[in-house]
């Protein structure tokens, strides 16, 4: 046996989704657009970055011809390389979300075939008997927001009366989800946790569309100006619709290391092992402790976060920019780690440009780098679904293949 490493560079699209027009994301290009902003000079920022995007590491093991397959011309400003390494192309997805839940379920090989509930944009985004409920289930005399909302500027506009008056600021956004932030101290870090717990079961318990996730989003500070997020987030998620890749290895005696946000996204199913760890070059570290933990069948899967948490949704393409530099210097590290026969994907579970428009994902199409001792380097055809990458690293460890998706091993 063999082992798998699935790292996910959260929302790193790299443009061209068949279907793009259909979400109003035509012409969005994660990738595209941050390289034509670094090669323009526009994403300097003194003491961070400069220049042209330089990703020599992932460009050696595909990143730009996967572009050029997925929007027919290689990303201005970066250098191609004479000679690329591994398995490489794009891929498309099929799931009806372009949210979190949907690009991860179907890497893991289970497409998300059915509508997500959503929370309307105009007034009130949460209708009183909602309210209501979610008040007495929690335990809390009203709620703050009630709106469509970036997380950063409601904890600026709310933060203060939330102190003051103990109330939860509750939210969403474009995505199928209800979003609660709640100062650490002042409300308490357990007691968010355990009111985000009643706000899914409510939720769940509602006749309609379901809701992807509840998500607690702890903050710390005393006036605007301080208010900031700290690493303790939590995502309650409801269940995949089948049995994922997580599953079938976890049945077939296998272990799943679960890096980050991993264990969230899937409701906890199918995991083996959990490690937290807040920012992406700690999420490196642990992923690399995990490496070492990992025997022959196993699954490394590890959720990079930063690329959508703090840069995509923010629109920070010189942040974005710098922290794909910082994460493709340390690829070599991954390589290090590696024994015979083992495998790692690097890949993406929806774009969120940080040129677009408004703050929030964009439907691309996502890279696929894979790469091992042995693997030999081929352009691989435009993947039609994300699950062909669950697929591939079924076929690798052994066991059998699910009902959707093809390995291209």
């Amino acid at each position: 046996m063999a082992r798998a490493f699935l790292f996910v560079l959260d929302s790193f699209g790299i443009g061209g989704g068949p279907d793009a027009a259909d979400f109003g994301d035509d012409g969005a290009d994660t990738l595209g657009h941050i390289a034509e902003f670094c090669a323009a000079g526009a994403a300097d920022r003194p003491g961070l970055r400069q220049g042209p995007l330089k990703l020599p590491n992932m460009s050696a093991l595909g990143l730009l011809h996967a572009a050029r397959a997925a929007t027919g011309r290689f990303p201005d400003g970066m250098d191609v390389p004479p000679r690329v390494f591994g398995q490489h192309g794009a891929a498309s997805e099929i799931s009806r979300g372009k949210d979190t839940p949907s690009g991860h379920w179907e890497i893991a090989g289970t497409p998300v075939m059915f509508d997500w509930g959503y929370f309307p944009a105009d007034d009130a985004a949460f209708p009183p008997d909602l309210v209501a409920a979610i008040c007495e289930a929690g335990e809390v005399p009203g709620i703050l927001g009630n709106c469509h909302a970036s997380g950063t500027d409601i904890i600026a506009r709310c933060g203060e009366e939330h102190i003051r008056t103990g109330k939860p600021i509750c939210y969403t956004s474009s995505d199928s989800v209800f979003q609660v932030a709640a100062h650490e101290t002042h409300f308490g870090l357990d007691r968010l946790l355990a009111f985000c717990q009643s706000v899914r079961t409510v939720l769940d318990d509602r006749p309609g569309g379901r809701i992807g996730r509840v998500i607690a989003r702890p903050f710390i500070g005393e006036t605007p100006a301080g208010f900031e997020r700290t690493g303790n987030r939590r995502d309650y998620s409801v269940l995949p619709p089948e049995p994922t890749l997580l599953d079938r290895l976890t049945e077939a005696g296998r272990t799943v290391h679960a890096v980050g946000k991993i264990g969230d996204i899937f409701a906890h199913q199918g995991i083996g092992r959990l490690s937290k760890a807040n920012g992406n070059m700690a999420l490196f570290d642990a992923t690399l402790q995990a490496m070492d933990e990992a025997k022959d069948g196993d699954l490394v899967f590890t959720n990079f976060v930063d690329f959508d948490m703090l840069y995509g949704h923010r629109r920070d393409v010189a942040g974005y920019a710098a922290a794909l530099e910082a994460f493709d210097r340390r690829l070599p590290e991954v390589d290090r780690k590696l024994h015979a026969g083992d495998l790692v994907l690097l890949t993406a579970d929806h774009g969120c440009d940080p040129t677009w428009r408004g703050t929030d994902h964009t439907r691309e199409r996502v890279p696929i780098m894979s790469f091992g001792p042995g693997i030999r380097s081929r352009l691989l055809d435009t993947r039609t679904t994300f699950a062909d990458i669950g697929e591939t690293i079924a076929k690798h460890l052994g066991i059998p293949p699910g009902p959707h998706g093809r390995s291209f091993l």
